[in-house]
């Protein structure tokens, strides 16, 4: 063995196949909505766009369960297009009124979600934050130029009350809701290699300081896994930044087997099977043979649908 692996032990709070699931956070939260979207599980992903330091989360998670809408207020024009400092560049719109409706319909989106769901997926990336000249800390600063923003860490405490802030919202809205917390494995080298190192360790801090004080939270070492069980540059993209597609099949299973029932994982592999089933490609469509695989693939499909009518291929 010349590796160490993370322990990981199962949950307490286990995932079934049905379970609603909302997230919020970092681009790796992305990549583990897709797994669970591939997966035919019930996910919303990101309602506002990515989000990368805890008190961007809060803001709109506030805004969620206050229903506090969008007005022109909150927007502006650049680029050719009306962007707002609290959302991701993905919502921006050609017209100021399809901007804050678009808003507002993402907003409904995520109040639906955090109502109705089972568990919450928080992924946090930086510690590091951006001011606007106007006081205002903006959670994307949308290339407009930098002279107009100044740059600081987020303290210990401003972290830890961000993160119970959060919580607390959270469990208005849904008191059964379970919240699973994980750090982003993604670097942000333009912070700087020390500077991202002392902005992750804040987050790991103050983010246990603050489950040890909730019994619906809990934690999952997505971070961890990559520093240490995939400490080698194979397992990154190539911009030696993010994780590799081969490092986040390895940590989604490794969060499967933390997270999952053992029911819901046997109906992924179910899932997983038909998906790959559905992508082949074969060399004659109308032989005997292909025919036959289709519709013993049309009948798992059907059984699945029986169990889960929420499922769609």
């Amino acid at each position: 063995m010349f590796r160490t692996i993370v322990p990981i032990h199962p949950n307490k709070a286990q995932i079934q196949f049905e379970s609603k699931i909302v997230s919020f956070g970092s681009c790796f939260s992305l990549n583990m909505a897709k797994k669970l979207g591939y997966h035919k599980m019930r996910t919303v992903s990101n309602p506002f766009g990515i989000l990368f330091h805890p008190l961007a989360i809060e803001k709109v998670i506030r805004k969620s369960v206050k229903n506090e809408l969008f007005t022109e207020k909150d927007f502006f024009f650049h680029d050719d297009k009306w962007l707002c400092f609290d959302l991701h560049s993905e919502l921006s719109q050609p017209t100021l009124d399809s901007a804050v409706e678009r808003a507002n319909q993402q907003l409904i989106i995520s109040q639906k979600a955090l109502q109705s769901s089972d568990f919450i997926f928080i992924t946090l990336g930086t510690a590091w934050v951006y001011t606007h000249e106007t006081g205002k800390v903006v959670a994307n600063c949308h290339k407009v130029p930098q002279q107009h923003f100044s740059k600081r860490l987020l303290s210990f405490s401003e972290i830890e009350n961000s993160l119970q802030s959060i919580f607390q919202l959270v469990n208005i809205i849904n008191p059964k809701i379970h919240c699973i917390c994980t750090i982003s494995p993604v670097r942000h080298l333009k912070d700087g290699f020390t500077e991202n190192n002392i902005s992750k360790s804040l987050l790991i801090s103050s983010l246990h300081s603050v489950i040890k004080k909730s019994s619906h939270t809990s934690y999952f070492p997505a971070y961890e896994i990559m520093m240490d069980e995939l400490r080698d540059y194979r397992f990154y993209a190539d911009d030696m930044l993010h994780p590799s597609d081969v490092a986040i099949d390895y940590i989604w299973k490794r969060f499967t087997e933390s997270y999952f029932s053992p029911d819901c994982l046997s109906i992924l592999k179910e899932v997983d099977a038909i998906q790959k089933g559905l992508q082949h490609r074969p060399f004659n469509s109308n032989s005997k043979s292909f025919i036959s695989f289709q519709e013993q693939l049309h009948k798992k499909i059907t059984l699945l649908k029986k169990r889960f009518p929420f499922v769609e291929f």
